[in-house]
């Protein structure tokens, strides 16, 4: 299946790269992106970026391809409402909730005809796309038609996404540090008479007394601790072994972590949770939502999840096992002492125009018109005594409304308000006690010393890094989940370094340690 996938990848972007000549002989060359903005929205008529009559007369419908979410974009009502704010229908789409970026590519490869493509921010990715001439560069259009997007993005936001001077995205910046950890059946612990674990070894005692004690009724079916199969590095306990970032600082360098002397150490820990049957034994194939619903049909003692999905987790664990409690673990401290959650810098999502779109200029009017001050607060919280409230001095959701129709707002964002949106979004995050509860754990309750910042949140583009991260990412998660499950042995280690370092990891350290050492 592995080989299989590689081959379509590589088909994938040979079809890029055959996409992006084709615009080349076609008169892009290096002005293709100008080019596209200016010739393909001729039927939008000459409207300026505050419209007119001409330019609502002819607004095409527009094409949007987004992330996957667990309800119909097209039906949902900020779609209704931007469509009346903007004066543009949009047909949505998403990707699927796994392997997403193997089914971006193929699209994108495709020259499947998206006016828009919002993804989760993957920098090499993008920077891959943008290289290979598979993206319009923006700055010519928003310079035309983008005021609101100018006076709502960051200068330093966007000089972050410059490619050799270009912009080929609007950037989503992250509005909060810590994403996940584990979270643990507390109950367990209670009938147990186990108190919350604190370290690696006090989380391996109660992942064991998990197993054997059977606290939750299963037999042998309990499953200590269950994860998704293409998540080698585990968020909380990779941190307690000083790796919490994919590169982290090790004696004044960015290293890999794969590359990290407590690498080893990690696999060590891991790969015995899994021979002891306290990891999942069939935690490989498993799919997000596999993981999710053995945790939430009461079934496995600990999962690792963002704080965003303990709602549904919550929901339905409370038809399954009506008396269950959980909470986040907090950063285990390892071997060594060293605690760490990776901590979010830079962007979210980035959203981009492929040179496939038949409407970017329409594309970016859009964005812009969906960044108007007073469209943007309607799509980030609603109205003001409808969907939310002021209460001491916050913005606070009003339900159930809240939830029925701006709970999925920000998957229809293109770029925010990034002065604002920061304040309007704490009414996103109260909308669910128990969500509110474990998010405030995680990002206020634990001490400033474990948020470990992703030093390359921010790093500008760098051309060695772009090209290599992606397949050196997928290089070290393969060969690490295979390390866990005993599929590869370690000794095997330093021959898989060498090959590592050859397929572009040499050339990729030497400039991001060059560009470190200028701001570290």
């Amino acid at each position: 299946m592995k080989k299989v996938v590689k081959v379509m990848l590589m088909a994938a972007m040979a079809a890029l790269l055959l996409a992006a000549a084709a615009c080349s002989s076609n008169g892009g060359g290096n002005n293709a992106g100008n080019n596209a903005g200016d010739n393909a929205g001729t039927n939008a008529g000459a409207a300026d970026a505050g419209g007119n009559a001409a330019d609502d007369a002819a607004k095409p419908e527009l094409k949007r391809l987004d992330i996957w979410q667990n309800e119909d974009y097209n039906a949902y009502p900020v779609a209704k409402m931007l469509e009346e704010k903007t004066g543009y229908k949009v047909q949505y789409d998403m990707l699927p909730q796994d392997k997403s970026a193997e089914k971006l590519n193929l699209i994108m490869s495709s020259g499947e005809p998206y006016d828009l493509v919002t993804t989760y921010s993957d920098l090499a990715l993008y920077s891959d796309y943008a290289q290979k001439g598979a993206l319009v560069d923006l700055l010519p259009l928003i310079d035309k038609y983008g005021p609101n997007i100018k006076a709502s993005i960051k200068q330093a936001s966007i000089d972050a996404l410059k490619v050799d001077g270009k912009l080929y995205a609007i950037p989503t910046s992250v509005t909060y540090p810590i994403n996940s950890s584990i979270l643990i059946r507390t109950d367990w612990l209670d009938k147990l008479g186990l108190k919350m674990p604190t370290t690696t070894d006090e989380l391996t005692a109660v992942l064991k007394a998990f197993k054997d004690r059977d606290p939750g009724g299963n037999g042998d079916q309990d499953v200590p601790l269950t994860i998704r199969g293409d998540l080698p590095m585990l968020d909380n306990i990779v941190g307690a072994f000083g790796m919490p970032n994919s590169w982290n600082d090790v004696g004044g360098q960015l290293v890999p972590r794969v590359l990290d002397p407590a690498y080893t150490d990690y696999i060590t820990y891991m790969a015995d949770l899994y021979k002891q049957g306290l990891l999942d034994k069939q935690f490989v194939v498993n799919k997000d939502a596999t993981a999710k619903e053995k945790f939430s049909s009461g079934k496995a003692g600990a999962i690792i999840v963002h704080w965003a999905d303990i709602p549904t987790i919550s929901d339905a664990l409370a038809k399954s096992a009506p008396d269950a409690k959980f909470a986040f673990v907090p950063a285990l401290k390892g071997p060594g002492g060293k605690a760490g959650f990776a901590a979010n810098a830079g962007f979210d999502r980035l959203t981009f125009v492929p040179k496939a779109a038949k409407h970017p200029e329409d594309a970016v009017k859009w964005i812009n018109a969906s960044l108007d001050p007073a469209t943007f607060k309607d799509l980030a919280i609603g109205e003001e005594g409808k969907h939310f409230k002021m209460e001491n001095g916050a913005y606070t959701p009003i339900l159930p409304i809240f939830n029925d129709e701006r709970n999925l707002a920000n998957n229809y964002m293109a770029g925010t308000d990034e002065t604002n949106y920061p304040l309007y979004w704490q009414a996103r995050v109260r909308k669910s006690p128990v969500m509110f509860e474990a998010f405030d754990f995680l990002n206020n309750k634990q001490p400033d010393d474990v948020k470990i910042p992703n030093k390359l949140g921010l790093a500008p583009y760098m051309p060695e890094y772009a090209k290599n991260n992606l397949q050196l990412e997928s290089m070290v998660g393969d060969y690490t989940i295979k390390l866990i499950a005993g599929a590869e042995p370690l000794s095997g280690l330093e021959a898989f370094r060498a090959k590592y370092k050859a397929a572009g990891e040499e050339a990729s350290a030497k400039e991001i340690n060059d560009w470190y050492a200028t701001v570290k």
